[in-house]
């Protein structure tokens, strides 16, 4: 798994944390989607969202793929402007045949 990441972390981009991000992900948190002890899963969809990420793939099935709080941060992102995020898991996301989709 290692030698996987190592070899698309060239192709990554580093977003920064912005005022606009934290402002999404205080959104969230008065919505009610997460409470600040999750403030930080918060704010990686904030990020995400205000970098203009059209997909989010994570593991984190408590707060963030979670069938409930998805359409809760699409309706938070329309109340601010933002476009829809998809959010899924790897298994939603990676086929068998894919170069790094083995072993996952």
């Amino acid at each position: 798994m290692q030698a996987n990441y190592e070899a698309l972390l060239p192709e990554v981009t580093v977003a920064e944390v912005t005022d606009e991000a934290l402002k999404l992900q205080q959104a969230y948190l008065d919505a009610g989607i997460l409470t600040p002890t999750w403030e930080d899963d918060a704010l990686h969809i904030a990020v995400a969202t205000v970098q203009g990420c059209e997909l989010i793939v994570s593991w984190n099935f408590q707060h963030v793929v979670h069938f409930q709080k998805i359409p809760q941060y699409n309706a938070v992102n329309a109340l601010h402007g933002y476009d829809e995020t998809a959010i899924h898991s790897p298994h939603e996301v990676i086929n068998d045949d894919d170069e790094f989709g083995e072993g996952v």
